[in-house]
């Protein structure tokens, strides 16, 4: 059964830091990237990041470029986003999938069409 769980939102102020989990079952990085996308109130489901455990690869969209940084712990079949220098504007549920497809610059890696429930970032001014 391939299912994943998000942990680690919470609420921070600007300038702040968090670093968010996606354990992942079912499934290994090296079959299926996996991406982090968030969506805020009444706005669309965005692309923030995608590694892929095939080639080692990671993409960022431009808006979290330097600020966010994702890794892999393969032991624990875990994947994490490092979020610094957070902003208001990156205030969001926070989703991981098995797929990258929405991710700025990401090629057409294979992905699969499932989602976790969401972990809420809030960051405040």
């Amino acid at each position: 059964e391939v299912y994943l769980v998000e942990s680690g939102g919470g609420l921070v102020q600007a300038g702040g830091s968090l670093r968010l989990s996606c354990a992942a079952f079912g499934f290994t990085f090296d079959d299926y990237p996996i991406g982090w996308f968030r969506q805020a109130p009444g706005k669309e489901r965005e692309g923030v990041s995608c590694f892929s455990g095939s080639d080692g690869r990671r993409y960022y969209a431009d808006s979290v470029k330097g600020r966010f940084t994702i890794s892999s712990d393969n032991t624990k079949n875990t994947v994490y986003l490092q979020m610094n220098s957070l902003k208001p504007e990156d205030t969001a549920v926070y989703y991981c999938a098995p797929r990258c497809d929405g991710v700025p610059g990401t090629p057409s890696y294979y992905g699969m069409d499932y989602w976790g429930k969401g972990t809420l970032v809030t960051v405040s001014s």
